[in-house]
């Protein structure tokens, strides 16, 4: 589709010195720059709107991941939950964190990515969304899927390997997300984790053999028994949350009729285009949007616009 990579965290450009990765002697000679990133929450600046990257390799803390090269420096990021921080609150980790840390010493706060994305500059949220998947692989990849000993990192941050000799490298797990249409419907659900009235585009984790257009037609059907015919692919979207690419296809439903498995979805609803619009501007008293930056707002916009 037209403008396909101006969905957040895509078409940023970063350059990700994929050749630095494999000669260290040549990282080694360009001055370093880095971002600290606290429980997968990036270091802003005061205003919010920018990363707060720090000169060399300060804080000391987690081990140094490339994420690219800029203006001649190499952009590294490091995960320093060790550190202690001030502004702790319940919304850790929640579906909505309005909430900032900071520590001692560096300048800005950490901040929920999700919340900051829309106000970032392309590069800088292709930036954060790269540090911060990678890092959260990072945590969860320390020892070897094969043999169960623990893994170190190389390849400056890009591999981890065992004392056995396993190489194990960064993965991202592919989801489909659907617009699909019903003449001029669209069909909109809740995760029972979501919020009461908070309404997104159907999606769901694509199986090993599946094809997008399969696993479009399957969770549609799983989720809200609703057949689809023709499928086509849109855009994706990288979604570090915690480690994400996000298929966007349009599928033209065969029929309207909904029966949900409550276990996968709480509600769903066909929305008409009028609808929508009073949704998304905040007028309709029942129903909020998909999150703006997500790439479900992006399709449904898209949608309204006639620019599918």
């Amino acid at each position: 589709m037209d403008h396909a990579e101006t969905v957040t965290f895509g078409g940023g450009g970063l350059d990700r010195a994929e050749d630095l990765r494999r000669h260290p002697e040549l990282l080694a000679a360009l001055p370093a720059r880095t971002l600290p990133l606290w429980r997968g929450k990036p270091l802003l600046k005061e205003s919010g709107d920018a990363l707060q990257i720090l000169d060399g390799h300060a804080p000391e803390a987690g081990h140094p991941v490339l994420i690219g090269r800029i203006d001649g420096h190499a952009l590294f990021a490091r995960d320093v939950s060790a550190l202690e921080v001030e502004g702790f609150a319940d919304t850790l980790g929640a579906f909505q964190d309005p909430s900032t840390q900071r520590a001692a010493g560096l300048p800005g706060a950490f901040a929920e990515l999700r919340a900051a994305m829309t106000r970032l500059a392309p590069v800088e949220a292709e930036i954060a969304a790269t540090a911060r998947g990678v890092l959260e692989w990072h945590r969860t990849h320390r020892f070897c899927g094969r043999c169960g000993a623990p893994t170190e990192p190389g390849k400056a941050g890009w591999m981890r390997m065992c004392g056995e000799g396993h190489a194990h490298f960064p993965r991202t797990d592919p989801v489909v997300i659907m617009l699909v249409i019903h003449g001029e419907r669209a069909l909109l659900g809740r995760s029972p984790a979501w919020p009461e009235g908070f309404f997104s585009c159907l999606a769901g984790f694509m199986e090993p053999g599946e094809t997008v257009e399969s696993a479009v037609r399957r969770e549609t059907w799983e989720e809200c028994g609703v057949r689809v015919g023709r499928v086509r692919y849109l855009a994706s979207q990288p979604w570090p949350f915690p480690g994400s690419l996000m298929l966007g296809a349009h599928g033209e439903a065969l029929d309207d009729r909904i029966e949900i498995d409550p276990e996968e979805i709480a509600e769903a609803r066909w929305v008409t285009r009028e609808r929508l619009v009073e949704v998304f501007a905040g007028r309709d008293p029942h129903m909020s949007p998909a999150r703006e930056g997500a790439i479900a707002r992006f399709l449904l916009q898209a949608w309204l616009e006639d620019r599918l």
